[in-house]
């Protein structure tokens, strides 16, 4: 990531609370495929793109406590908020490291568990990121990986505003690329991962001038409705 993103980031996270509650609704989507006994006990864990530590706190939490767990973000700001969150909550042993997805600072097969929530739709390279996560990742081990899903009404609202000359952002961020769980998809498969699992949930009703409606009704049918959800989740293997 170029320095000028990376100042970028940290102003944005830099006006930011830590999200406390890891509710997210792309934090759902992982606690509901998470083996806490496979994937997080006695584990080599690394979240990668952890902002603020919400969900890194909430990681190191469970009964279930990795081996090792590693937070990582390009934002030194949004790093440093994650580092003073865990330790009030009285958690000091996450290893807590500014780095960038696109070239990871650690050596092939170091990690058990990847978790990277949100992230590589903010890249420059996203294809490069997820080969860097196949990368280090042990054999045997799961990556969980989540991405937006832009099939439905938010990928018409960004066409929308396309259309009408202007430009869409994801609360503020400064790079947010168009992604579709295909697009995510293929990114995995060229790492040589192998898929295990596609979810997906988030339906949105947008009103003007207000917050989107959340239609969680639509939800309950994942089945059906995952592929056309705002949030999307992929678990991998690596063989």
């Amino acid at each position: 990531m170029t320095s000028s993103s990376r100042k970028a980031y940290d102003a944005w996270h830099a006006d930011l609370e830590v999200d406390r509650e890891a509710g997210a609704p792309w934090h759902e989507l992982v606690q509901s495929h998470l083996d806490l006994r496979r994937d997080l006990a006695g584990k080599d864990l690394l979240e990668v793109g952890c902002g603020r530590g919400g969900f890194t706190v909430w990681l190191a939490s469970q009964p279930a406590r990795p081996k090792s767990l590693v937070a990582a973000d390009v934002s030194p700001v949004a790093v440093q908020k994650g580092r003073v969150f865990a330790s009030s909550q009285g958690l000091h042993t996450i290893q807590w490291s500014v780095g960038d997805i696109q070239n990871l600072a650690h050596r092939a097969g170091s990690f058990d568990t990847i978790i990277s929530c949100e992230t590589v739709e903010h890249l420059h390279d996203p294809s490069r990121a997820v080969a860097e996560l196949a990368r280090v990742l042990r054999r045997g081990g799961r990556l969980f990986l989540t991405t937006p899903n832009y099939l439905g009404s938010m990928g018409l609202y960004r066409l929308y505003l396309r259309l009408t000359g202007r430009r869409f952002t994801e609360v503020g961020q400064p790079i947010n690329r168009f992604t579709l769980w295909p697009r995510t998809l293929t990114w995995v498969i060229r790492a040589g991962l192998q898929i295990t699992c596609i979810d997906g949930l988030g339906h949105y009703f947008l009103r003007r001038g207000h917050r989107p409606l959340r239609l969680f009704s639509l939800d309950r049918a994942r089945t059906l409705t995952r592929w056309t959800a705002l949030h999307t989740l992929v678990v991998a293997e690596k063989h």
